[in-house]
């Protein structure tokens, strides 16, 4: 198992720590709903240094990248990130991820955890036609999401950049916590506000440390992977694993909207084709009618109890006090206000397909 470069941080601050994706990493502190709250309605910072980081240069970068994935990078300027996916040949998805335009001809790629050899051994396959410079720089760097709607004043003092003027899904490489050249980017997972942090991992403790002592007036806390969990539900952004994986279609996995039939990508006539038919399944946002908890792999069931999908992702929402979840069924039960059931044990737990996200802020 892996360490980041800060586990030995979060063991002695008493994070429960747990395996994930072959990293040690710390799941909770004081617990998911406090550390859920802290960052909804102050600053919390998520040590995610095991997501996999690819930088891809020279003049066919942009090429190899539009090929591989499925939203449109040549509409990126210098200073731009754009969510994305790598679809695969078989109708299903790669791996999510995150394309920044560093400079002219010189991409970032943030990749999950989990898919880095995946998704390396994939764009490679590839870069045999375009030879584009491929480097895996997961191992040296470290990330830090500072998330919540006080982070950016909590931490403005820390570099000479505006962090307010950074829009959602722009960044800047700028000096922060006396570290020259780090990427502060505002591409959040929580639906907080905040912003991200890429530097070294020789550098990361020190930022760390910076981090805590520059937010201490506004209750910084550190938040663990349990947290970010919920946070990310009550948005409705897709978890690789659950969500999507290599048998979802983007279309069916409502990613229509990153999936841009304008240029040639892996698969990309089949899946033009699945959008003129339609999907025959499709992701669904659902709360639960009465009490319950809905879990990862519980069962759909119509009104009859028949069985008509599957629970991606399910867990009580803590800002909204309900059980909230995603999952898959038939389209023709997919419109809004739509009339479900979660299998919870031998009950069949109504619930109502809503519109994302569920937590409107």
């Amino acid at each position: 198992m892996k360490n980041t470069a800060l586990s030995s941080t979060h063991e002695a601050l008493g994070a429960k720590m747990v395996p994930f994706a072959g990293y040690n990493m710390p799941v909770s502190y004081e617990g998911v709903n406090a550390e859920h709250e802290t960052v909804r309605n102050g600053v919390g910072v998520f040590d995610v240094s095991h997501m996999g980081e690819f930088l891809i240069s020279g003049p066919s970068a942009l090429d190899l990248i539009q090929k591989v994935t499925s939203n449109d990078a040549s509409k990126l300027t210098i200073g731009r990130a754009q969510y994305s996916c790598m679809p695969n040949e078989t109708g299903g998805i790669v791996d999510d991820l995150i394309v920044y335009k560093i400079k002219e001809e010189q991409y970032l790629l943030v990749v999950n955890a989990s898919n880095i050899d995946k998704d390396w051994n994939h764009i490679s396959k590839y870069n045999t036609i375009f030879n584009a410079e491929m480097r895996n720089l997961s191992d040296d760097y470290s990330l830090l999401a500072i998330q919540g709607p006080k982070a950016v004043e909590a931490m403005q003092s820390l570099t000479s950049i505006d962090l307010s003027a950074i829009k959602f899904y722009h960044f800047e490489v700028a000096d922060f916590a006396g570290i020259d050249s780090v990427i502060i980017s505002a591409t959040g997972y929580t639906g907080s506000g905040g912003f991200e942090i890429y530097c070294k991992n020789d550098e990361v403790k020190q930022v760390w440390d910076k981090v805590f002592e520059a937010g201490a007036d506004f209750g910084i806390k550190p938040i663990g992977l349990a947290a970010r969990d919920t946070l990310r539900l009550e948005m409705g952004y897709c978890l690789y694993g659950n969500d999507i994986n290599d048998e979802t279609s983007p279309l069916e996995a409502g990613l229509g909207w990153i999936t841009k039939f304008t240029k040639d990508f892996v698969n990309s006539e089949a899946l033009e084709k699945e959008k003129q038919h339609g999907p025959e399944k499709k992701l669904i946002a659902f709360e639960l009618d009465e009490r319950g908890i809905p879990r990862h792999d519980y069962d759909i069931v119509d009104g009859q109890g028949k069985k008509i999908g599957v629970v991606t992702s399910g867990t009580m929402s803590p800002s909204l006090g309900k059980g909230i979840g995603l999952g898959y069924v038939p389209t023709v039960f997919s419109e809004t206000g739509s009339k479900i059931h979660i299998q919870i044990r031998k009950k069949a737990v109504p619930a109502t397909v809503v519109k994302l996200p569920f937590y409107k802020g």
